[in-house]
């Protein structure tokens, strides 16, 4: 009886729904029939927002070995234009590159924030869902021995009942 409490209650709590069914069997094929699992990147994707999509977009633009090779080719193009030929517009120090790349970094940094927050709730909704589903199978593969069980227990009484016959029809 402690076992089957423990069930429901496991149930409850992987469904998230009011369930008033005693009999065991019947939990079992409610779970059954009912699915469990969700498609996790479908879900996140119905619910994402402008900025959300931009902060992505924007994620994985800067987190790209194109992005670094390019944004390295801008640093040295700057360096040498200033250096070589345009002396007066930002001399060696840099300052204005300097205040470039702060201002970049200012911005880039909240951004990439989002995204992996993002990322965090998708991983966090999938490590839900799968629990959800290893429960269920743990459940219905619970089940499933019970039911194994009682077939071997109903063999064995059917062939000691065979045994019992052939014992009496050799003893006539």
């Amino acid at each position: 009886m402690e076992k089957q409490k423990s069930k429901k209650d496991i149930v409850k709590m992987l469904l998230n729904k009011d369930i008033s069914i005693d009999d065991e069997e019947e939990l079992i094929n409610m779970l059954v029939d009912e699915p469990i699992s969700i498609d996790v990147d479908k879900e996140t994707k119905t619910n994402i927002s402008f900025g959300d999509r931009l902060a992505d977009r924007l994620t994985m633009i800067a987190g790209s070995w194109g992005f670094i090779i390019g944004f390295s080719a801008f640093l040295i193009l700057w360096i040498v234009l200033n250096v070589y030929f345009l002396k007066d517009v930002d001399p060696y120090p840099f300052i204005l590159l300097n205040l470039l790349l702060s201002c970049i970094a200012a911005l880039q940094a909240p951004i990439i924030m989002m995204s992996q927050n993002r990322a965090a709730k998708r991983d966090s909704l999938r490590s839900r869902n799968d629990y959800r589903t290893d429960l269920k199978s743990e459940l219905i593969l619970e089940e499933l021995h019970d039911k194994i069980e009682r077939i071997e227990k109903n063999q064995r009484q059917i062939l000691k009942y065979i045994e019992d016959k052939e014992n009496m029809k050799k003893d006539k």
